[in-house]
């Protein structure tokens, strides 16, 4: 039969197949199908996993058999940088080109023990480092608004897969923003979870104690879904959080919605992108939540804070690539030259930057007064945060700065590049959830491009965001 994947989500593919008006297997493979089809052009997938129609046929034996869950044979797609047992896992590098996963991640595991399809793997920026998803060892990303455009970065792959139906869900991985960001830019919904919230094991490190597993969907609904999948206390992180310290959900009608107006007016914010947010903003009001303007004087440090955390955090993670153990190796007669060949060769020039940037700041000379002034700041904001929490249900802020930028636009400045994610840093530094969810679009030249509103909640303030992400999805179902 004919699968309309204009406007299927995974909560209606989850009641069709439980009513038997398709398969696993056909919606698999139509999905595949367009998914191969979007490809060509778009760039989304680094790899189709050949086993997918096997996955779903397997589904199909779990929904006859009455063992099925919410994401039994549900197609979905994971980020480069997830371990899947026998696959190529290479977090977009070429120094990891032919790394093959071992074991399967816990977040991948979950999916798998749902009966959830894992059609492939998806592009990304390399080691997740970037916004755009052009520093990608597979060639850039395209955004499926407009191909001369980039979806974001650095899962832009995942939310690409979302919004072109090359897949119903996608997990992305969010150290600074790479879950949103892209999300907002590609017009799906994102979710960075509460730091420990989803296990980390098997999620290739960049940055340990900002990056977070989360999921991408196209509503509130599937997105809760597939987070539900995937979230649960696990041995095997140690910043996993056990669920008797995650304290109970709340559910309240009306919502504080906190708006740190001073922050948003800074200079660097498109016009329409901020009259976007306030239109929804003002909408919300009209709904009955409340909206109460709050001071957050150090949220704007987060980004230069985020900048001394996360490239020393990565230097030392990324040490352990060194052409020896694991992935690309060149000969040499002498040992470092091994190392300096393997690593100049199979590193992109983005990874090489911030290795470079963080090994200066760990060094013993500067130490002091950057990685410990930022730490001490990072303890700022984070209290800060969490003191504002205790007013507002939730705080929010446009996702991005900009819709979607043209490829090329901002590879030769850096610093263009890194202020994209000036409202998403703030919650990988506080560890706290954050959802971004389409709020609209603005025009450039005579293309409507995706924006998205950003909401940051309490620790394990998930089920506070989804009530948002939905008042905020009747508002635009309304407006339509």
């Amino acid at each position: 039969m004919t699968i309309d994947l204009t406007t299927i989500t995974i909560a209606g593919a989850r009641d069709a197949l439980r009513t038997k008006k398709y398969s696993s297997v056909e919606l698999t493979r139509a999905v595949l199908l367009r998914a191969k089809e979007k490809n060509a052009t778009l760039n989304v997938y680094a790899e189709f996993f050949d086993d997918a129609v096997v996955a779903a046929e397997n589904a199909d034996r779990m929904i006859a058999e009455g063992k099925d869950t919410d994401l039994t044979g549900i197609p979905v797609a994971i980020k480069d940088n997830m371990l899947m047992e026998g696959k190529i896992s290479a977090s977009g590098s070429k120094i990891l080109m032919n790394h093959r996963g071992v074991y399967d991640g816990t977040a991948v595991k979950k999916l798998k023990d749902a009966g959830a399809v894992i059609l492939g793997r998806t592009n990304m920026d390399e080691f997740a480092m970037g916004s755009s998803s052009e520093t990608c060892a597979y060639g850039p990303v395209k955004n499926p608004h407009d191909v001369t455009r980039v979806p974001g970065g650095s899962s832009g792959g995942s939310a690409a897969a979302v919004a072109s139906v090359g897949a119903l869900g996608a997990l992305g991985s969010d150290t600074g923003g790479s879950i949103r960001q892209p999300a907002a830019l590609c017009g799906v919904v994102g979710l960075k979870p509460t730091y420990g919230a989803v296990s980390r094991y098997g999620l290739m490190a960049l940055a340990s104690s900002l990056d977070q597993i989360g999921p991408f969907a196209k509503t509130v609904e599937d997105t809760e879904l597939l987070f539900r999948a995937i979230t649960g206390f696990d041995l095997l992180d140690s910043t996993s959080v056990p669920e008797s310290k995650r304290g109970k959900p709340t559910h309240k009608e009306k919502l504080t919605i906190g708006v740190p107006e001073s922050f948003i007016a800074m200079d660097g914010i498109d016009p329409d992108v901020r009259e976007n947010f306030r239109s929804i903003v003002a909408r919300l009001k009209d709904e009955g939540h409340h909206i109460l303007p709050v001071e957050l004087p150090t949220l704007p440090s987060a980004l230069a804070v985020y900048y001394v955390l996360m490239p020393a955090e990565a230097s030392a993670n990324l040490a352990r690539y060194d052409g020896i153990r694991y992935g690309l190796s060149k000969e040499a007669q002498r040992l470092i030259d091994v190392y300096t060949m393997s690593r100049g060769e199979g590193f992109g020039k983005e990874v090489r930057r911030r290795i470079l940037l963080g090994t200066y700041v760990l060094s013993a000379g500067y130490y002091d007064a950057y990685y410990n002034k930022a730490v001490a700041v990072r303890r700022l904001i984070t209290e800060e945060l969490l003191r504002a929490f205790k007013g507002v249900d939730v705080i929010a802020t446009p996702t991005s700065p900009s819709p979607a930028f043209a490829l090329g636009e901002k590879t030769a400045d850096p610093l263009k590049m890194y202020l994209e994610d000036i409202f998403t840093v703030p919650g990988n530094i506080a560890g706290v959830p954050g959802i971004s969810v389409p709020s609209g679009t603005v025009l450039r030249g005579n293309t409507a491009l995706p924006v998205g509103v950003q909401f940051m909640a309490a620790p394990f303030g998930e089920d506070t965001l989804f009530a948002v992400g939905r008042a905020v999805e009747r508002i635009r179902e309304f407006s339509r």
